[in-house]
């Protein structure tokens, strides 16, 4: 093969970024947003929120990244104000789903009950199950009412970049009996020609001794068909394996899937009808 490895520059990361979001079928030119929303007891402490971004890549979708009730509030409706509060925003910014992950011991029967469907499903290796789940906005469901609303005596509100990490420090600490942390190493790279060309690049990220995720790969479209991808995929999956990973991870669209499947990923679910008139998949490879 005439082409070398190299390393990744950041313009060149976000060359790779650009160029597949033009890929991507669009039903909007949308842009991204970030929502936080808290809400606060008497003494002005966050006892709940969430991180949401709306208008993600070009179909309007919002995806639920943090949601997070404190210990001492919970079962009194908090979430589901929480929930209702990220679905209206949504709604308002014309998102037609919302889409969420969570793990078999946190609130996927929560997520159900507000009308969430699951979608994905992946048995980890320390023993717990993650769930990506779907709401479609547009099909008419009845909403869910706990059946203890004191939580109703405080408000839902926009938080801040303060806020957000008392949420994720809030979420970190209940997590951290189930799951360990782990360090993150990059794989960030490319192909270039003999006369120093960029041709194809990865973008990809390992959990020590737990997973991978290939986050993008761009190949140059007069070069496609040359196996320039697919010596990339596999340069990606053996850093993985060489930090200790056991499974790499990716999601993919109907113009792009068969790709990966044709180098060995497995689907692990579908999302259908996201973009409009598509699928997108979430897809794996035990390594």
């Amino acid at each position: 093969m005439d082409y070398k490895i190299e390393n990744l520059t950041k313009e060149e990361a976000k060359y790779i970024s650009d160029k597949i979001n033009e890929i991507v079928p669009r039903e909007v030119d949308a842009d991204e947003e970030l929502f936080i929303l808290k809400i606060e007891n008497e003494n002005a402490e966050i006892i709940g929120g969430c991180i949401a971004e709306a208008y993600e890549y070009h179909w309007p979708r919002m995806f639920i990244d943090t949601l997070w009730v404190d210990e001492r509030y919970r079962h009194h409706g908090i979430g589901s104000m929480i929930i209702r509060e990220a679905e209206r925003i949504a709604r308002e910014k014309g998102c037609r789903v919302v889409t969420l992950g969570t793990a078999s011991y946190m609130a996927r029967p929560f997520y159900e009950k507000h009308g969430y469907m699951v979608f994905t499903t992946l048995k980890k290796q320390n023993g717990y199950i993650s769930y990506s789940l779907v709401k479609y906005l547009d099909k008419n469901m009845p909403e869910y009412v706990p059946s203890n609303n004191s939580g109703a005596r405080f408000n839902v509100t926009l938080g801040n970049d303060d806020d957000a990490h008392v949420i994720q420090n809030g979420i970190a600490a209940y997590s951290e009996a189930y799951e360990q942390e782990y360090e993150k190493v990059g794989f960030y790279k490319k192909l270039v020609d003999i006369d120093g060309q960029f041709a194809a690049g990865v973008i990809a990220e390992v959990d020590k001794g737990a997973d991978s995720f290939v986050d993008a790969l761009f190949v140059e479209e007069p070069l496609r068909l040359q196996g320039l991808g697919t010596y990339l995929l596999k340069e990606t999956e053996e850093f993985a394996k060489e930090n200790g990973a056991h499974m790499i991870l990716t999601n993919a669209g109907d113009w792009n899937v068969d790709f990966f499947r044709k180098n060995g990923y497995l689907l692990r679910g579908e999302l259908k009808d996201v973009p409009e008139g598509h699928s997108c998949y979430e897809l794996y490879k035990k390594i």
